[in-house]
């Protein structure tokens, strides 16, 4: 491979280590790398899921971040935190704030809550080599905030990022440039490598590749066959190459569509989920008319907790584009009705608006007033803007069925 063809930066990929455990940790005065402390969703709910654990609580029961409350051993040197997402949103705030202190905005690329890019390119003479930028960034976050963290660095995005995620969760630093792809990546598992998933592993292991290297060595055309784009991905990234870019405004691309789903704390009837998929359909239509978009195409899906499993995915197109939460609302109740096994206990539920149009003149109707269904939606978010998203709600949402006003206290679905 001519690597003189690619572009070569300075990138770190920055990792705060078990991030909501060492925060949690942090609050409490332990340290967060001695202390087995396990951060959950929600202590009085025995099925909460783990959000994180401490490295100690790892290394000695394995604990993983999808195990479940119950799953924890019954030791007493255990602690357990309820999670405070406002308050690790905050701390990654005031992280990549420290960060600016490093580097322009515009090279900082916020990944997640505990993940960040930042691109050092041309700041030696401020603070130095890539690897004494890193090494003052991790010693600068420890004694501002009492966090470790793990650093990689590459040419580019995939590399830094990679290098992090296989050395650096060890080493604490890992550097792995254009040259040291062969040595450093190639041996690695498959699904050790970031952007590689459980499906994609047992895909690529059915056709006998079970290493890096082995995508590397494997003829590119046959990947493209098989996995089209995503199969050319990843050749490339097989080989350290990634042209993503790394300066600039790292916004999302254009919004395809809006969705909103919850896994319900209890089993749901039939009955019990129309109010449900009220509450969600609002918030869809709620973030469609923020955008001043309207859609066409609303999908329902329902899952079936343990006892029966399975559920069902459907959608329907309607002819006239809509962000109303009344028109959506219908539409899901039809395909509620049309496929609902009628006796099993429901689990999730999940409501998207896509197939999205800019909002413009409301299509005139013999039949009903458009027009004043539209106001009603638009009148009642800016009373939440004003007031609060509690402030105006439909008396469904009061009742025990309702999922508004608990999610309301809530950052991605769990407590702030």
């Amino acid at each position: 491979m001519d690597y003189s063809l690619y572009p070569r930066h300075d990138v770190l990929c920055i990792d705060m280590r078990s991030f909501y455990a060492s925060v949690e940790a942090v609050k409490l005065g332990l340290d967060p790398m001695k202390v087995m402390l396990a951060v959950v969703g929600d202590p009085n709910r025995s099925g909460s899921i783990v959000l994180a654990a401490s490295p100690a609580l790892k290394r000695k029961y394995g604990i993983s971040n999808v195990s479940r409350f119950y799953e924890l051993p019954k030791d007493p040197d255990i602690v357990i935190a309820p999670a405070h997402m406002a308050d690790y949103l905050k701390v990654s705030t005031e992280i990549t704030k420290l960060l600016n202190r490093y580097a322009p905005k515009e090279a900082i690329h916020v990944y997640s809550v505990d993940e960040v890019w930042v691109t050092v390119n041309g700041l030696e003479r401020l603070f130095g080599s890539p690897r004494e930028i890193a090494e003052k960034i991790k010693q600068d976050i420890f004694e501002s905030f009492g966090l470790t963290c793990s650093i990689g660095i590459g040419d580019n995005k995939f590399l830094a990022k990679v290098a992090m995620d296989l050395h650096a969760k060890k080493s604490g630093i890992a550097e792995c440039r254009y040259e040291d792809v062969k040595e450093k990546l190639w041996p690695a598992p498959i699904e050790k490598i970031w952007g590689i998933g459980s499906r994609m592993k047992h895909n690529l292991n059915r056709m006998g590749i079970v290493n890096l290297g082995q995508i590397a060595n494997f003829k590119l055309a046959l990947l493209k066959k098989r996995f089209g784009v995503m199969g050319e991905q990843l050749y490339w990234h097989a080989w350290g190459i990634d042209l993503s870019p790394v300066f600039g405004d790292f916004t999302r691309p254009e919004q395809k569509g809006f969705g909103h789903g919850i896994s319900l704390l209890r089993d749901y009837t039939g009955e019990e989920v129309a109010v449900c998929i009220l509450d969600l359909s609002e918030e869809v239509c709620r973030r469609a008319r923020t955008a001043n978009k309207v859609g066409k195409t609303i999908h329902l899906g329902i899952s079936y907790s343990k006892e029966t499993r399975g559920g069902f995915s459907r959608s329907q197109s309607i002819h006239i584009p809509t962000n109303v939460t009344m028109d959506v609302y219908q539409v899901c109740m039809h395909l509620f009705r049309k496929f609902y096994d009628g006796a099993s206990k429901i689990r999730h539920v999940y409501v998207t608006l896509d197939n999205l149009f800019e909002k413009g003149e409301t299509q005139l109707d013999l039949f009903e007033d458009r027009a004043k269904k539209n106001d009603i939606g638009y009148v009642m978010d800016a009373i939440r803007d004003k007031y609060g998203s509690t402030a105006i709600l439909r008396a469904s949402s009061y009742t025990d069925a309702g999922i508004t006003i608990d999610r309301s206290g809530k950052i991605g679905g769990h407590y702030a």
